[in-house]
């Protein structure tokens, strides 16, 4: 992978990761680990592992609009 673009999904990464241990809002943490999963997933491509992004691809917004569902029922 080119450095520079290892530097910018390094950032995302660690940007998603601060954000979402600094947030205290449910929608905001959830929008940080999205963030974090952007930035993650172009090293797990990089690495060689196809078959773990395409899972990684797939589940994490389902398991993100799961969560967006319980977290709304939870609150008043």
């Amino acid at each position: 992978m080119i450095f520079e673009l290892q530097v910018v999904f390094g950032l995302i990464a660690l940007l998603g990761a601060l954000s979402a241990a600094l947030i205290r809002d449910s929608y905001g943490k959830l929008i940080a680990l999205g963030i974090l999963v952007s930035g993650v997933l172009p090293f797990i491509v990089d690495r060689g592992y196809l078959d773990v992004a395409i899972a990684a691809a797939l589940i994490a917004p389902i398991s993100t609009i799961f969560v967006l569902m319980a977290v709304r029922r939870a609150e008043p």
